[in-house]
């Protein structure tokens, strides 16, 4: 199974839609957005790939409450599952208790991934190139013996993504 993940695209449309396209070109069959989506066509891009998605509201989102029902959008914490596979989604990291083994966060616009005890704990970084001159999000690769995660990247003004590829065998005992 695999999902793109991306967050912090605030008031970047162009760049939102370009992580959206390069997550589906690489295979992604669901898409999690971790916040500050800031625009209702981000949303609404998202709902026109006709991937399953979710969105969860983020610091710079109160805006967005008017189209709640129009999208799937959830309030921070939140915990769901795909296909037998618990998640736990939010924006700001305040949440970060293990209740679930793949936590996906954004706001600090840095990429992280890390594997502790059992839990995968993934921010995307941000989006909308805000912090630093590039674009960047994230494809989990799941399967019953590891979370794949790619890291991609995309420098302002170029086409190129590089990819970095982490690997965690699952513990599944834990």
């Amino acid at each position: 199974m695999k999902i793109g993940i991306l967050s912090d695209t605030h008031t970047k449309l162009g760049r939102a839609k370009k992580v959206i396209d390069h997550l589906i070109e690489n295979g992604a069959e669901y898409l999690i957005h971790a916040g500050d989506i800031c625009e209702v066509e981000v949303l609404a891009y998202m709902k026109a790939s006709r991937l399953p998605y979710i969105a969860v509201y983020g610091n710079n989102d109160a805006h967005m409450v008017e189209h709640h029902r129009s999208y799937n959008l959830v309030q921070e914490p939140h915990l769901f599952t795909i296909k037998g596979q618990r998640f736990k989604l939010m924006h700001l990291p305040y949440y970060m208790n293990p209740d679930a083994p793949i936590i996906i966060f954004g706001h600090t616009h840095t990429f992280e991934c890390d594997y502790k005890n059992g839990t995968l704990f993934l921010n995307p970084g941000e989006a909308c190139a805000r912090n630093k001159s590039v674009s960047e999000c994230a494809m989990l690769t799941i399967s019953p013996e590891a979370f794949e995660v790619d890291a991609y990247s995309r420098a302002l003004k170029t086409k190129e993504w590089k990819a970095q590829h982490i690997n965690f065998e699952r513990n599944t005992h834990a």
